[in-house]
């Protein structure tokens, strides 16, 4: 029996170190395209989420690692799905706000880089993320839009704790020209983003972050369980993606969610919109 015991030990410690390598492994590199009506000329969006800096898992040194990887795509355009710090309890260290933020300022964007604020940095200190990311360099859209080279791009304040306004930032982006994307940091608000909002960008659910075998993701933190949790959905025109994150919440482990960030290239089709 002793030794049965032991070796269920064993294999449940390799597991969780498979778990731990998986959640501090370099990101892969999801890729999608979009067919675009009224696009002037092509863009290249990539979708980042979730960063979630704290040790042991995601020191600001992975975070410059990342950046890396994403400067080499050579993007037009960065948009940042929130959630930049972390508090998990299980942290080994916990890095301030201006740490947790400062690597980003060395993100390359042709046109721009965007972000929406996370639950876990209104927990924190949300006036505290806004500034440190207009020090690197960073627009934060708070239920607010803003016209980037061929596109409109709108940014609800996070919908998990409530301080989302989608119908104002639906407003702002109708004052300005067609086409339009929406930044969000939870995937909730897609049912009621309107139709001439072409594609909607989200992290938040991790993909689940703990996916088992036949049980699934044990939890999505979505109202919509795994309807909106994980990747690229179609649905009534519209169109969503939602990202894995690169970070973790609650715990440094992953199991079937790896971590990700997108590359998102928009292709002119018909016209070009005024």
């Amino acid at each position: 029996m002793k030794r049965a015991a032991f070796a269920i030990f064993l294999v449940g410690l390799a597991l969780l170190a498979g778990m731990y390598r998986v959640a501090a492994s370099d990101p892969i590199v999801r890729s999608a395209t979009l067919n675009v009506n009224g696009l002037a000329t092509p863009v290249r969006l990539v979708l980042l989420s979730d960063i979630h800096v704290a040790g042991p898992d995601m020191p600001p040194s992975r975070v410059r690692r990342i950046v890396g990887q994403i400067n080499a795509l050579r993007p037009d355009i960065i948009l940042i799905a929130g959630d930049f710090v972390s508090d998990k309890k299980v942290s080994t260290h916990r890095y301030t706000v201006a740490e947790a933020i400062a690597p980003l300022a060395d993100l390359k964007a042709r046109l721009a880089i965007i972000a929406v604020i996370g639950n876990h940095d209104h927990w924190r200190d949300a006036g505290s993320v806004r500034a440190e990311l207009a020090r690197a360099g960073i627009r934060v859209l708070d239920n607010d839009a803003a016209r980037v080279g061929p596109i409109t791009v709108g940014g609800v304040d996070d919908p998990f704790t409530g301080y989302d306004n989608l119908n104002l930032a639906v407003a702002r982006m109708r004052s300005m020209p067609a086409p339009r994307i929406l930044l969000s940091h939870s995937p909730d608000v897609f049912p009621r983003v309107p139709q001439d909002v072409i594609l909607t960008l989200a992290g938040h659910t991790h993909c689940g972050q703990i996916r088992l075998p036949v049980i699934g993701a044990l939890s999505t933190m979505s109202n919509y369980g795994e309807r909106y949790a994980c990747g690229r959905i179609d649905e009534n025109g519209r169109t969503l993606i939602v990202s894995a994150g690169v970070g973790t919440s609650l715990l440094p482990l992953r199991f079937g969610a790896v971590p990700d960030f997108w590359l998102i290239e928009l292709r002119p089709r018909g016209p070009a919109a005024d």
